[in-house]
């Protein structure tokens, strides 16, 4: 190995320094000079930047659609923007000029278009059989508000309700009105002199197109017939209504309501409904009414040819369910199973074989859009297993705190981080391939890989494949787990530096050559792996502290008095060999009672089981001084070829040798800069009376 003198590495700064205000005057002339002697050719029109794709989940999703023959799945924002997904690694990006929220879509299924109503009361029509998609119509509403549309299989008609109660009928060819209006008064009894309220839902009849469901929102259902322009029944609820469905053979349909329940009328019997459900209500003795429960969004109703139907639907928790996460409901038979959601429900779909309504649906999934994921569950196996995700948009599964992106990287490094990754994998997924398996794969154009590392505030760091048009994940670190653990609210740590995600990552520091890594952490902590195929269990966790403390001589405290500057260990080029501790250090305090060399996170001290992947080589924490906690790290480098890893922050820099676990340098910005320092700093008394409440 390479020998180098720290001491003149110390001169050469110093010299830097020294020259570096009477040279700066002798270089802007020169620079001025150069500038004359050098014709440059290229120019700013011959660059531009280009928003090449766009990775991660979208933002503030409000919409669904799935063409089930070409099985291709659509999500709308209420940004105005559009996403395609198909088979792992299809993915498209389109976007509204308007900006308008995305409230509803509809494919033409098994055409290469795509329907979407907006809430600026505009329809387009797109086009998704070229390689970028594009509006082929659009059409405005002026006078009305776009509540509710249905497009039905193989129909050029799509039905338009709105927030008034009538229904227009758009021609799906031509994009324009057709000129047959149903309207709201026509369509209930004319005796009644309330308003039903918007439409909430519209649908044909599965054995009859020419019969056309209606629900209004006050809770009157009406079938229309379409030739004879008028209605045939009418059926009336007292609870508002949310969603309708039908069964496929065209005898039934089934109301969600707003308290709660399900009912199911005969369409031949609009008296009063067949069945009434309450799927989560609390059944009271003496007959009683059930207690009313949470609305019901959504509900659909799904045929087998071999049992029983399937009946599922988002909301009607119980009211007394108080902090319940957000749940699916899936009722079939007499089994009724009830599946926790991370996060709020915005929509969901049944997949089933067939597109054709007025056949047995054999539903095999359950895509459920939620407000920052996407989750399908398998309803062909017990227990209703979730798919594994093959999409990137676990990227911001933590908030993402820091990136970094490596370009012609070693070509057996991918393969290498894909095979530790492969064994992360979780159990419990269902069996089955992805059922979202629609489009074809572009032509990858570059010959080098690419990596991605993002790290995340939970201190998690993942590892992705970039060389094609979208994200694969290959391998994800967890930080964290070398730190103990709080066990609750009063034993979180307390930097002094962050309120919350004291693991987050804020630098990474990457040699894919020798795949050594370094992390620097919020808490002022700095952590360096080494990439190892084989699992090894670590005793002792190897482990430095280091103080890091910007000097002012004869600070002045508030009460006047003179206080001479903390000494810094392993200043100047004396090494500080610190052996590698087996316990995290204790609180201890200075002869003044400050708290002084407590790092702000404890290491385990328990043996640690490292999987094949990045193991821990070294952790490093920067401690409080007297009183002061330690400022967080701004700057981080290692050189693998010399085992060395470099970090500093507002208050100074140290070298750490990571193969003999040795502070190197130690040094203040003052003995950096001396006087020409360019930052100006308020000094701060040592004495300040500063102690972290926990977590020492």
């Amino acid at each position: 190995m390479r020998k180098f003198n720290i001491r003149k590495v110390l001169d050469g700064l110093t010299a830097v320094s020294a020259v570096a205000s009477a040279s700066s005057a002798a270089q802007q002339q020169q620079a001025g000079n150069r500038e004359t002697e050098i014709q440059e050719t290229l120019q700013s029109e011959h660059f531009q930047l280009c928003k090449t794709v766009r990775h991660g989940f979208p933002y503030q999703p409000s919409a669904l659609a799935f063409d089930p023959v070409q099985k291709i799945l659509a999500i709308g924002t209420q940004t105005g923007a559009l996403r395609l997904f198909g088979r792992p690694g299809v993915e498209c990006y389109c976007q509204h000029d308007s900006g308008a929220a995305v409230i509803q879509l509809q494919f033409l299924i098994n055409e290469g278009a795509l329907v979407s109503a907006l809430a600026d009361d505009t329809l387009h029509l797109w086009n998704l059989r070229q390689k970028r998609p594009a509006i082929l119509h659009s059409l405005k509403f002026n006078r009305e508000r776009i509540t509710f549309c249905h497009l039905p299989f193989q129909s050029k008609w799509l039905y338009v309700g709105t927030e008034r109660g009538n229904i227009h009928i758009v021609n799906v060819e031509s994009f324009t009105l057709s000129g047959y209006v149903i309207m709201w008064n026509k369509a209930i009894e004319l005796s009644s002199k309330s308003h039903p309220g918007p439409v909430v839902h519209i649908s044909d009849n599965p054995m009859d197109e020419g019969k056309l469901l209606i629900g209004f929102e006050s809770g009157t259902v009406v079938l229309w017939d379409l030739k004879s322009k008028k209605a045939d029944y009418r059926y009336t609820h007292d609870e508002a209504i949310h969603s309708v469905a039908w069964h496929h053979e065209g005898k039934q349909f089934i109301c969600s309501h707003s308290d709660g329940t399900l009912t199911i009328w005969n369409v031949k019997s609009p008296t009063k409904p067949f069945q009434t459900i309450t799927p989560h209500g609390k059944q009271l003795k003496d007959g009683k009414k059930p207690e009313p429960c949470k609305p019901i969004l959504k509900v659909e109703y799904k045929t087998t040819r071999s049992g029983e139907p399937f009946i599922i639907l988002s909301g009607g928790l119980s009211y007394d369910t108080v902090g319940r996460r957000p749940c699916l409901t899936v009722m079939h038979g007499k089994s009724t199973a009830v599946l926790e959601m991370d996060y709020s429900i915005v929509d969901f779909l049944t997949l089933c074989e067939t597109p054709y309504p007025n056949d047995f649906q054999e539903p095999y999934a359950v895509v459920v859009l939620l407000e920052k994921d996407l989750v399908l569950i398998d309803l062909a196996q017990n227990g209703y297993p979730i798919f594994e995700n093959p999409y990137p948009l676990t990227i911001h599964e933590s908030p993402v705190t820091c990136c970094e992106y490596f370009a012609d990287c070693p070509v057996d490094l991918i393969p290498a981080l894909y095979s530790v990754g492969a064994r992360q994998k979780r159990q419990g997924y269902s069996k089955k391939e992805w059922p979202i398996s629609g489009g074809n794969w572009g032509v990858i154009t570059q010959s080098y890989s690419e990596i991605i590392i993002t790290g995340h505030a939970d201190g998690s760091i993942k590892f992705w494949d970039a060389s094609a048009i979208t994200l694969q994940v290959l391998y994800k670190l967890k930080t964290a787990k070398v730190f103990e653990k709080s066990r609750n609210k009063d034993e979180r740590p307390n930097t002094d530096i962050v309120d919350e995600d004291p693991y987050a990552i804020q630098i990474i520091s990457w040699c894919p050559e020798s795949r050594m890594l370094c992390i620097a952490g919020v808490s002022a902590h700095v952590i360096i792996y080494r990439f190892s195929k084989q699992e090894v269990t670590t005793e002792v966790i190897p482990m430095l502290e280091v103080r890091l403390l910007y000097e002012i001589n004869d600070v002045e405290t508030p009460d006047g008095d003179q206080v001479p500057p903390v000494p810094t260990p392993g200043t100047g080029s004396n090494p500080q060999s610190i052996v590698p501790q087996s316990h995290p250090s204790t609180s201890s305090s200075s002869s003044d009672g400050l708290r002084d060399n407590v790092p702000c996170l404890k290491v385990k001290n328990s043996p640690l089981k490292q999987s094949p992947g990045y193991q821990i080589e070294l952790v490093i924490q920067l401690v409080w001084v007297s009183g002061e906690p330690p400022q967080q790290i701004t700057s981080l480098a290692i050189n693998s070829a010399y085992g060395l890893v470099v970090f500093g922050n507002c208050n100074g820099i140290a070298m750490v040798d990571y193969l003999q676990k040795t502070v190197l340098l130690n040094l203040g910005t003052i003995e950096l800069y001396g006087s020409n320092d360019p930052y100006r700093r308020e000094p701060r008394s040592p004495r300040k009376t500063r102690q972290p409440s926990g977590g020492g």
